[in-house]
Parts: structure tokens; sequence; C-alpha cells
């Protein structure tokens, strides 16, 4: 599998995204968040690389005031509607996250489904996002990632899974690279009634992974302390065998 340009990420996304498997647990996770972090109802959100807004906008459902940024543009226009049509407390920005600048105005940050985390070109530009997270933090508040896990590709890929979701079959290929630490990724959706082809996957994600040791290092330097670690929404302990890694943070 090739590598896509490293602005891939500026490029490739549609609202077919709403229909891939991954998307349905969004209540689900909002309740393990609200759980998990402690979460009175009355703390200023914001979410960082939003996608469409499903997490902000179900936050926002909750009596949150969110703030979610995206740099796609169908995602921005499609989240800002739904919050009007439904009288939500949540905007949205259509902007690289490298772009815009908050200073200790959020009592949560988020980073949902990657959250952009490994996708920038380089570790300098990846860690920026770090730094926009810390920033927008109130002292005392909280930082929550969703990311895959460094020590899972060392052990566990290459490889390929199946997932069955409500409307379909996901494929994802992985490919890693242990001196670089990037992972090629690519998925394929096949709707449920349609003939599955070959599956061929020309070009792949280019992905920067972290193990919990680089993520512990990142954020103490940027004064954050790690608080827990899982690896999947039930709240299973982080472990290098789990493919998820999310890690909760707090601003010192």
């Amino acid at each position: 599998m090739q590598s896509k340009p490293s602005d891939w990420y500026k490029h490739c996304w549609t609202l077919d995204i709403q229909n891939q498997s991954w998307t349905e647990t969004t209540v689900q996770q909002v309740d393990f968040l609200t759980e998990k972090l402690n979460l009175s109802g009355n703390e200023w959100i914001l979410d960082l690389a939003c996608g469409f807004g499903r997490h902000a906008l179900e936050f926002a459902r909750r009596g949150y005031n969110v703030t979610g940024v995206d740099i796609t543009p169908a995602y921005i226009d499609y989240a800002q509607k739904t919050a009007l049509t439904e009288n939500l407390p949540a905007q949205f920005i259509c902007s690289d996250l490298r772009s815009v600048s908050f200073a200790e105005e959020f009592d949560v940050v988020l980073n949902m489904a990657d959250g952009a985390i490994g996708y920038l070109e380089n570790d300098a530009e990846n860690e920026k996002i770090f730094d926009l997270a810390a920033r927008s933090l109130k002292p005392g508040g909280k930082h929550f990632m969703d990311i895959m896990n460094a020590e899972y590709a060392d052990s566990h890929f290459p490889c390929r899974l199946w997932e069955a979701g409500a409307n379909g079959l996901t494929l994802s290929a992985f490919e890693w690279n242990p001196q670089t630490r990037i992972l090629l990724y690519g998925q394929l959706d096949y709707p449920y009634g349609t003939v599955l082809p070959k599956p061929e996957f020309p070009a792949g994600d280019p992905i920067r992974l972290y193990t919990p040791e680089e993520i512990r290092g990142i954020m103490t330097h940027r004064g954050m302390a790690v608080r827990n670690t899982w690896s999947d929404f039930s709240g299973a302990p982080a472990s290098p065998n789990a493919i998820q890694l999310m890690v909760l943070s707090g601003k010192l």
C-alpha cells in the first residue's frame, strides 16, 4: 500500500462517514465521557477535529456549551445546520486546528476518533494539536483523547480487520513502519446486499501513532498530567494488546 500525500487529511472526508459502523455508538461514548470525566453539565467543551459534530451535538443536547472545530466545510455546514434546527448551545468553526487559538476558555477539550492527532505532516506539526489543547484549557481543565495504540501496532500490524455495522461491512487494512512510527490505514465499506469485489488498497492514510509513554511525555511538557487510560468505551484498562488508547489528562 502506498502512502497518500502528506496533506491527505484536507481532502478525504465526506458525509458518507455517517454510515460507518464506528459512528453508531456516539450516545454511549458521551455517557462514558460524562462518567469518567465527572462532568456536572455546566462545563464548556471544545471538540477538536469534531467531524460532522456527532459528539459535540450530543453534548449540546444534554445542555453543555460546545465549540467544535474541523477542517472539512461539509462537516461544519451539517453541524451548524443541525445545531440551529435543534436550537442547541453549540457553535462550529471551519478551520485547520493550527489556525485557531483559545486562551484558557474551556473546561474540557476532546480529540475523539483520533481527533486529527498524528494526521499532520511531521512530529512538530502534530504536536501543535497538543499545544492547542493545553492552551485552550482552564487551570484544572480536562483533556481526553481517543487514538490508536502504537504498542499494539508494534506487535499486531500488518493486519486486516472486518467489522459489521448496522448498514454494512467495513474492511480495514493496517501497515506499520516501526522505524518512522507511521501507520498506513486503508478502509473499504461494503453496504449489505452488494457483491464484494476483491479488496484493493492502492493508498493509505499516513498516521503517526504514539505509545502511552510518549503521550505522558508530551502532556507533561505542556503542563498536563495523565490521570487515567483505557482501551475501549467499556472502561477496560489500557493494554499493549488493545488497538485503542484513550487518555484522560488534567491541566496543572
